[in-house]
């Protein structure tokens, strides 16, 4: 598979997003190891988590532990694998999700994700959402002091701005080393984002990346409606899933691009990885991009 860069560290292209393996509608265990095995024996060395990725109340970190087990189990292979994890959200399993960005909080979670993940440093540590009750750089500098400590090795961001990214900058230096925010075929509106990672060197590691391309999505909203259609054209041209196009299309929006699909199954994560090598080209990125001007007939 072919390689990105996080930070000081090369991971695969595609990483896989863990969350659909511990939360509602999840598979068994046996299904979801299976699945983390299949995305590794495929090339892929980043796995996206989170402290809340859970069903119920009472399980907190259920989804590091799934992994850790994974890991352990997968043997000596597993070791270049970057699992970057996050905090500073909750789900108290009534379906909702909650926000906390104090520092301490914030501390107390990377003690939580250090021992279950069962290491002694996160090699990627990511604020789960601003809190907006909480001071950004507050926030922020509890990462700075994780940092300081050696509790983590390199830090993140999800679900900001512009704004907030600079602000970070300005606290973490080049330790902050990436932003994970929503991008898909259908939802396009972290694109300031994505530039300004571009532009510092920051990866950008889109969530939710395949919205905007599933069967529904042809009979869905308009919005969803022109997407979905090129994407699919594009898959059924070149004999792919159009989400495998998705990826490859996402791949070449920047260079810094290191999109995390989510995967409940061992055969989806096969899917996405072989995204890496699947290269458009520029009348098909075109097409796939909206700014395809048909030929004159």
């Amino acid at each position: 598979m072919r390689n990105r860069r996080i930070g000081d560290i090369r991971t695969s292209a595609i990483g896989l997003g863990a969350m659909p393996l511990s939360i509602e509608g999840r598979p068994d265990e046996a299904r979801a190891i299976a699945t983390i095995h299949a995305a590794l024996d495929a090339g892929v060395t980043l796995i996206d988590t989170a402290d809340s990725y859970q069903w119920h109340a009472d399980e907190v970190g259920h989804n590091e532990e799934l992994i850790a087990r994974a890991l352990a189990a997968y043997g000596p292979g597993a070791a270049s694998v970057l699992v970057a994890t996050k905090g500073g959200r909750g789900r108290p399993g009534d379906g909702s999700w909650t926000v906390t960005g104090t520092p301490d909080h914030l501390k107390r979670a990377c003690e939580g994700s250090l021992r279950r993940l069962g290491v002694e440093s996160l090699g990627l540590y990511q604020l789960h959402k601003p809190d907006p009750a909480v001071p950004w750089a507050e926030s922020v500098g509890a990462l700075r002091d994780l940092l300081d400590a050696g509790k983590i090795r390199m830090a993140g961001l999800s679900n900001v701005t512009t704004e907030q990214i600079r602000q970070a900058r300005l606290i973490l230096g080049d330790r902050l080393v990436s932003v994970q925010n929503r991008y898909s075929p259908a939802v396009r509106d972290s694109a300031p984002e994505l530039r300004l990672c571009e532009e510092l060197g920051i990866a950008f590691l889109p969530w939710s990346p395949l919205g905007g391309v599933s069967r529904s999505a042809l009979d869905g909203p308009s919005r969803l409606a022109s997407p979905a259609t090129a994407f699919h054209a594009v898959a059924a041209e070149r004999a792919v899933s159009p989400q495998r196009v998705a990826l490859a299309w996402l791949l070449a929006r920047s260079p810094v691009v290191v999109p995390i699909p989510g995967a409940s199954r061992p055969e989806t994560i096969r899917d996405s990885a072989a995204a890496a090598e699947l290269l458009l080209t520029p009348d098909e990125l075109a097409r796939l991009s909206g700014d395809h001007v048909p030929a004159s007939r």
